[in-house]
């Protein structure tokens, strides 16, 4: 088959740039995509590339490597139930000052250096992100379940748009950091997927795409299933085929399709500019989960 030369690229792009022009696209912003600097290089290149041909992107961000090394130098140590890291005061602390500031300014700073427009946020800006306490609820086998208190690890209860729309039809990109706060002032950390999912709900998204380390879900054979249904997804579960993390990515994706966002993809931050061939190939390169 003859490859594809640029020309022929640029036209089977068209009518996705026609169908999302002032649309908006929230994009959870994580893994091996953050840290290799050629992906972060390739990442702010994409996004700053969405917003000059008439999308609006919203970049929803994690932190976990970067926080886990600052916690480690100053000599903290980290404990995790189901996935989650349990947060005392002095953990909160520095999520805040890692998501809050370091990942989220570099970011921003990252964009800006490709000619976007980013501004920062927590979710505490704007009272962005309501959030209050996650009750945890451990169960063993032969045990009464168990209310784990995870200290300031947090659920979304209600996020404001305002602040976003206001910020995106003044031309800017909003990146924001998982932190929420409760009623009486109390910070959280949240979940990013979560986050992201509920952002796009808010912001009544076109689509959500979760940036992971892997291609998508893969079947038994290690393909990878390129669309999923909402009706498929317990059978999928049940026989192992989505497994582990996958888990909750998917129950966040039909979370944001049931409050109307139109399709959730889940791709690959690692390949080069996976964003742009999601989006704009008609092949794509992961898997999407629709209603």
């Amino acid at each position: 088959m003859m490859e594809k030369s640029v020309a022929d690229i640029l036209i089977e792009s068209l009518p996705y740039i026609r169908k999302f022009a002032g649309k908006t696209i929230v994009v959870k912003y994580g893994g091996h995509a953050m840290v290799d600097e050629q992906l972060k290089e390739d990442f702010a290149r994409d996004i700053t590339l969405m917003k000059y041909i008439g999308l609006n992107p919203v970049v929803v961000h994690g932190g976990g490597p970067q926080i886990n090394l600052v916690l480690d130098k100053m000599g903290i140590d980290s404990t995790f139930v189901r996935g989650m890291r349990m947060t005392d005061d002095e953990t909160m602390d520095v999520v805040e000052m890692v998501l809050g500031g370091k990942v989220n300014k570099s970011i921003v700073a990252q964009v800006n250096r490709e000619g976007g427009r980013a501004v920062g946020l927590s979710g505490k800006d704007g009272g962005l992100i309501a959030a209050e306490k996650l009750k945890i609820v451990s169960e063993e086998e032969g045990k009464p379940p168990e209310i784990i208190d995870a200290g300031h690890v947090g659920k979304v209860t209600r996020v404001n748009p305002e602040i976003i729309d206001t910020l995106t039809a003044q031309g800017f990109i909003p990146v924001i950091a998982p932190v929420g706060v409760g009623d009486t002032g109390e910070t959280y950390n949240i979940n990013a997927d979560l986050v992201a999912s509920e952002v796009a709900a808010a912001l009544k998204a076109t689509r959500l795409l979760l940036l992971t380390d892997v291609d998508g879900v893969l079947d038994k054979e290690k393909a990878l299933v390129s669309t999923i249904e909402a009706d498929s997804v317990p059978g999928l579960i049940q026989d192992g085929t989505v497994t582990g993390g996958m888990i909750p990515k998917i129950e966040y994706a039909l979370a944001a399709l049931r409050q109307g966002v139109e399709k959730t993809h889940i791709i690959n931050g690692k390949r080069r500019h996976s964003l742009i061939l999601e989006l704009f190939t008609d092949q794509g390169i992961g898997t999407e989960v629709v209603l």
